[in-house]
């Protein structure tokens, strides 16, 4: 069965741009199309689709629309997985995704449209229940932590960060291993490592590592 989305998008041209691309995807249908967050909400109860793909700014409001999509389907239909687009590498939006949990969440730029492998990645991951987060957002999250002084990002090694980055956004160990070029073992050694000095808790499930990680770098709770 191909995986059925619902795509929401306000500008025109960037709209039917995205939906092209995905239905020249094998195993994708786009069962509906959307401007606004109200009309997005009804397209999701009546086509029960497996993933939302949402622009993060729509009518009316024009502010964060995409965050209060996955927001509310959380709790009304937990089940769909939310890939939010944006033209903004702000670690806020991204924190404000996770706020409600990071299983089945996907934060990325606009840009990545362009990169289909990355996109249909993506919606793929988050409709297996996985996390992912945009490589320029973990740049922002690290570097934004990074400038605390009492930051623990300054007591890790640089194989340390390497592994930081490709954990936020969103890979498993066999992916960071073939990225990094090292074994499985040496990548669960590192997180722990990480995780020691970060003083989070061993999280095997990716989702949960991911929002252990990104909410960490955020400064949150």
């Amino acid at each position: 069965m191909p995986l059925r989305l619902v795509l929401a998008e306000d500008h025109y041209l960037v709209r039917e741009g995205v939906r092209r691309v995905l239905e020249a995807q094998e195993g994708i249908e786009v069962a509906a199309v959307c401007d606004d967050l109200d009309s997005l909400l009804a397209a999701v109860e009546a086509e029960h689709p497996d993933v939302v793909v949402t622009d993060i700014r729509m009518p009316p409001g024009s502010t964060d629309e995409g965050i209060q999509a996955a927001s509310r389907l959380r709790e009304t239909h937990p089940e769909v997985g939310v890939v939010v687009l944006s033209q903004y590498a702000t670690p806020s939006y991204a924190l404000a995704l996770l706020a409600s949990g990071s299983e089945r969440r996907a934060y990325l730029l606009k840009e990545r449209v362009k990169d289909e492998e990355q996109l249909v990645g993506a919606i793929r991951a988050v409709a297996d229940g996985g996390s992912v987060m945009d490589p320029k957002v973990v740049e922002a999250l690290v570097s934004e932590s990074g400038r605390r002084d009492e930051s623990p990002l300054h007591e890790l090694t640089p194989r340390e960060k390497d592994v930081l980055r490709e954990m936020a956004e969103g890979k498993n160990n066999a992916a960071i291993a073939e990225t990094l070029f090292l074994t499985e073992r040496s990548v669960e050694k590192v997180i722990h490592s990480i995780f020691l000095k970060f003083g989070l808790t061993w999280e095997p499930a990716i989702h949960k590592r991911v929002k252990a990680v990104v909410l960490y770098l955020g400064g949150s709770d």
